[in-house]
C-alpha cells in the first residue's frame, strides 16, 4: 500500500532514523531537535517540511504500548508520547485537542514506580529517572495506566506506583478501554 507516493518501508525506515533522539537529553540532540511547545523539558522533535499539512481542527488520541524498560535510562516510549504531544501542539494542533495514553506492562512497570520501588528492582540505582516526565505528561492529562496482571507478577503493589499512574486489571482490558474511547494504538 501506498500513502501519496510513499511507500511504508519508507516511512518505518524514516521513523526509525529519528529513534536515537528518543530518549537523548538536550545536550545530546541534534541542533534541529528541540523540546516544547506543550511539555518544555521533555519529548524532543524537529521542524518537518510536510507534504501532508495537519488540518486547523485535528483532533487526535493515540494510546502507546510499552512492555520494556532500562534501569537508570527514560522510558523510550514515555519519551516518544511527549513528542508526540509537542510534535503536533508545534505544528498547529490546539494541545487540547491531543489526547494520549501510555499502557506499561511487563518489566516496564517499575519505571512507573516510586524510588523506593525502583530501588529494589534496579539496586544500583537510587531514583527513578522517569519520575519528572511522568509528572509531566500526567499533569498533561497523559493516561498512564499500568497492567495490573504485570504489576502482581512482577511484585509491585499500587501503593508503589508514582502519582498519576493508575492501574487497570489488565494491559489487555486496558486497551479494549481505550479503543471503546476513540484511541488508536501507536505502532511504535
Amino acid at each position: 500500500m501506498m500513502i501519496r507516493g510513499i511507500g511504508i518501508g519508507l516511512l518505518a525506515g524514516l521513523a526509525m532514523a529519528a529513534q536515537p533522539a528518543c530518549g537523548q537529553r538536550s545536550s545530546e540532540m541534534p541542533r534541529s531537535f528541540a523540546t516544547g511547545p506543550v511539555l518544555q523539558d521533555h519529548g524532543p522533535h524537529a521542524p518537518v517540511e510536510m507534504d501532508m499539512p495537519l488540518p486547523a481542527d485535528m483532533k487526535l488520541a493515540v494510546a502507546f504500548d510499552v512492555a520494556k524498560g532500562e534501569a537508570g535510562a527514560l522510558n523510550r516510549t514515555l519519551v516518544s508520547a511527549a513528542r508526540f504531544i509537542n510534535m503536533h501542539a508545534a505544528n498547529g494542533v490546539e494541545p487540547q485537542n491531543i489526547r494520549a495514553a501510555v499502557v506499561v506492562h511487563g518489566v516496564a512497570v517499575f519505571d512507573m514506580a516510586n524510588d523506593a520501588a525502583y530501588a529494589r528492582k534496579y539496586p544500583d540505582q537510587q531514583s527513578n529517572p522517569n519520575a519528572a516526565l511522568i509528572a509531566a505528561l500526567s499533569w498533561q492529562g497523559v493516561d498512564i495506566i499500568i497492567c495490573g496482571q504485570s504489576a502482581a507478577g512482577q511484585g509491585l503493589a499500587k501503593s508503589e506506583l508514582l502519582p498519576g499512574v493508575t492501574m487497570d486489571l489488565s494491559a489487555m482490558t486496558a486497551h479494549a478501554r481505550l479503543q471503546q474511547a476513540g484511541f488508536t494504538l501507536n505502532p511504535f
